[in-house]
């Protein structure tokens, strides 16, 4: 008995302590019986579209299909070749009828100041070889080119290079001026035994840009440059571009005559050139025309004069 009367004691204070108020720090919504809210779950609005399409696409896998094969027919393939136009219909002159119609447009024009200039179109690869050359024609259709040569100024090179027509000769002043951006000349040439001061001197920049910069694989680095004189006065570089040459073939005051030689020169050297590529390249010559400065361009049918041409070679002939 003695024993359980303190137990009771003790069991009486912690029902005496249960009954006090609970202290203020404790948190109401701990005492509080309610359960906690929870957040409201809104279901989402699915629209019209995609209760019909799926997420992935058409669900008819035929309609898939015929789309890829439209996507397919509409991408065009890059073209291999320049377009080219059926030239039967076309109007096409003779070189007479073509020389009177341009001289109409060229109306007040000195002779010498407007040129006549070819061009020749091929059927080629956009991406084959193209034709490259330098051609002196029988009647030089620019006499005031300014050459410059690059050659020990005291040697045999020099004293021939300025008899044969040569505008500078030299070494060091002529590396001075094209540095300080005095390049008073039209074609550059180079003797083999300069060829080193030139490359240290560094042309490249200068001269490169503009295409006058001497190199063996253009031909005008040179032993004798005299002899490459009589080819460079009066000739002319022809070069193909985007399946066309085109060339300056003579002059407003040419007659008939010597604009048929000239033209018979260019077309046959553009031949000879097309017939030095590979077998396997395939070019030939499509449509080839005559135009001016200020005119435009005439198509022609490879006759001299048209048999029911009302004028007459005499009558275009300035002499």
């Amino acid at each position: 008995m003695a024993t359980a009367r303190p137990r009771l004691a003790q069991l009486s204070s912690l029902c005496l302590s249960s009954s006090r108020p609970a202290p203020a720090n404790i948190s109401a919504r701990l005492l509080s019986t309610t359960p906690p809210l929870t957040a409201r779950v809104v279901p989402r609005i699915v629209s019209k579209k995609e209760t019909l399409k799926p997420k992935g696409g058409s669900s008819n896998p035929q309609k898939n299909k015929k789309k890829g094969e439209e996507t397919k027919k509409k991408k065009k393939k890059a073209r291999t070749t320049y377009i080219q136009y059926d030239q039967r219909d076309a109007d096409q002159f003779s070189l007479c009828d073509a020389m009177r119609y341009i001289r109409a447009f060229e109306v007040g024009q000195k002779p010498t100041s407007v040129k006549y200039e070819m061009h020749v179109k091929f059927k080629s690869l956009k991406n084959g070889p193209v034709i490259r050359n330098r051609l002196r024609l029988p009647h030089p259709v620019k006499t005031d080119v300014r050459i410059c040569v690059i050659c020990p100024p005291d040697s045999k090179y020099a004293k021939d290079a300025l008899s044969a027509g040569a505008t500078l000769v030299g070494e060091g002043d002529i590396f001075e001026a094209v540095k300080d951006g005095r390049i008073d000349f039209d074609r550059c040439i180079c003797q083999t035994d300069s060829l080193d001061k030139m490359n240290k001197a560094g042309l490249g920049r200068f001269l490169g840009p503009k295409g006058l910069m001497p190199s063996t694989k253009l031909g005008t680095v040179v032993k004798d440059p005299a002899a490459m004189l009589k080819d460079l006065i009066g000739g002319a570089e022809y070069r193909e571009r985007l399946g066309v040459v085109r060339m300056a073939v003579g002059q407003l005051g040419f007659t008939p005559e010597e604009m048929q030689r000239n033209i018979k020169a260019f077309i046959d050297a553009v031949k000879k050139d097309m017939a030095n590529l590979s077998d396997k390249i395939n070019k030939e010559l499509a449509e080839v025309v005559l135009s001016s400065t200020n005119a435009p361009g005439f198509p022609l049918n490879g006759e001299f004069i048209s048999p029911d041409s009302a004028i007459t070679s005499r009558d275009l002939s300035t002499s």
